[in-house]
């Protein structure tokens, strides 16, 4: 016994150069963890909010309550838009490398966690992404072309040369306006729902968060509003167990889990498989009918793992072991729908190598076509005039100003740059030597 206060500081499982460790991975066995009604109370679903939801086991088949029932086609749509979503994303992050692009987020070892939840979710829901949801995305149909060009920050970038890349939005697809300012879409996800049920509307919300932003304040104040007004709206937090170089258990992770949060303040709380598409899909259309029939939200977590860099900034060998992703316990979710079809006979690897021709092979067109609208290093450019543009509805006195002043700037600069390559021509004119006279034919023509 002591009676001196000692600080506690989480341990971190494996540093570089060190075995993976996964032992405090609390799993459940596939299909062991029961699916309650729609209207169950929030204090039943604390064992909810500290088992895991899983569907697939490790032979690929679906077992327990929460194995929902998709077709064949449903669930072979879920695996090209997962591919479509992992090969998008190596192609930029290459791209990136190579100086195309400046900056780029991976999702790899995550897609069941964007594409499923957004293949459950209807098409009306309304969608607050963070940066890695790039799947939601994919799913709800934002060309690649135009997610490529915000990226390139050119002539057709959606943003307009405002925003980083990776930070889309579309009010036609109901996708929210990415912000890197983290857990902002939280806050605004609940106001979105709560406006929808003052309307009388049944279109629910949907937010997307990693688990080092639940330390942020905008998370709180969200599962406060969303509880006290039982707000239409599906909370997720993803725990990939890295915050860049920050281990989950800094962020909370390690007595509880992060949806046990949820029947804290007083709403529903779910562990998922995050890796497992079907679980993912399951929990999703759970939740969602929960929300939209009056029962108040939901706080879903799910649990995967970041098999890649947090960004092309970042360089994971430095804090974690290289090969950790190959020991984690819930396996990837691409792979084990694979496996799934493949047991139900809906599924070869020739069928396989196919659609990763297709998909690399519209990924490769769509390159092309969005370099012609401009890149990083050549043209064509965005006007610089589309900064005054936006903001008021009625442009002030100075912006406008400003933007005249702009205006004549670059005028000059065009009549300067005429003038010199009228003058360079000219010169070079001079300069040549006199072209010789053609010789006249013996028909005197």
């Amino acid at each position: 016994m002591t009676d001196v206060s000692r600080l506690h500081v989480p341990a971190v499982p494996a540093r570089p150069g060190e075995r993976p460790d996964f032992s405090y991975v609390g799993l459940s066995p596939a299909g062991a963890v029961d699916r309650p009604p729609l209207d169950v109370p929030v204090a039943q679903t604390v064992a909810l909010a500290e088992s895991l939801v899983r569907v697939l086991d490790d032979d690929g088949r679906a077992l327990g309550p929460w194995a929902p029932q998709l077709s064949a086609d449903r669930l072979r749509d879920g695996l090209r838009l997962m591919l479509t979503t992992r090969l998008l994303d190596e192609r930029m992050q290459r791209m990136q490398r190579q100086g195309r692009i400046s900056f780029y987020v991976r999702s790899f070892g995550e897609e069941a966690v964007s594409v499923a939840a957004a293949m459950a979710l209807d098409p009306q829901d309304m969608l607050f992404p963070s940066y890695r949801n790039q799947g939601l995305h994919v799913v709800r149909g934002m060309p690649l072309v135009d997610m490529m060009c915000q990226m390139l920050s050119n002539t057709r970038d959606m943003c307009r040369g405002r925003q980083l890349p990776v930070l889309y939005h579309s009010a036609r697809l109901r996708l929210f306006s990415i912000s890197g300012n983290l857990a902002t879409q939280y806050p605004q996800a609940v106001g979105w729902a709560m406006a929808s049920a003052i309307r009388g509307e049944s279109p629910i919300a949907a937010a997307w968060l990693g688990e080092g932003s639940t330390a942020e304040a905008d998370f709180h104040h969200a599962l406060l509003f969303a509880k006290v007004y039982r707000a239409p709206v599906v909370l997720n937090v993803v725990n990939n167990q890295w915050a860049i170089s920050t281990f989950q258990g800094f962020a909370g992770g390690e007595q509880r889990s992060f949806a046990a949060r949820g029947p804290a303040v007083g709403i529903a709380g779910l562990r998922v498989d995050g890796n497992d598409f079907l679980a993912v899909y399951a929990a999703t259309a759970w939740a969602a009918e929960r929300a939209r029939c009056g029962f108040g939200a939901t706080l879903i977590e799910h649990v995967t793992y970041r098999a890649g860099a947090h960004s092309t900034s970042d360089d994971p060998s430095r804090y974690r072991p290289r090969d950790e992703y190959e020991h984690w316990p819930l396996g990837d979710p691409v792979d084990r729908l694979q496996r799934h079809l493949v047991a139900l006979g809906e599924w070869d690897e020739a069928r396989h190598a196919t659609l990763l021709q297709q998909i690399e092979a519209k990924i490769t067109a769509d390159w092309k076509e969005a370099l012609r609208h401009g890149a990083l290093s050549e043209g064509p450019k965005l006007d610089p005039a589309l900064m005054f543009d936006d903001v008021f509805e009625t442009l002030p006195e100075h912006l406008r100003q400003q933007r005249d002043e702009l205006a004549a700037e670059l005028a000059t600069r065009r009549d300067e740059r005429a003038a010199a390559a009228a003058a360079s021509d000219a010169a070079a004119a001079a300069a040549a030597p006199p072209t010789a006279a053609a010789p006249v034919g013996q028909d005197g023509s």
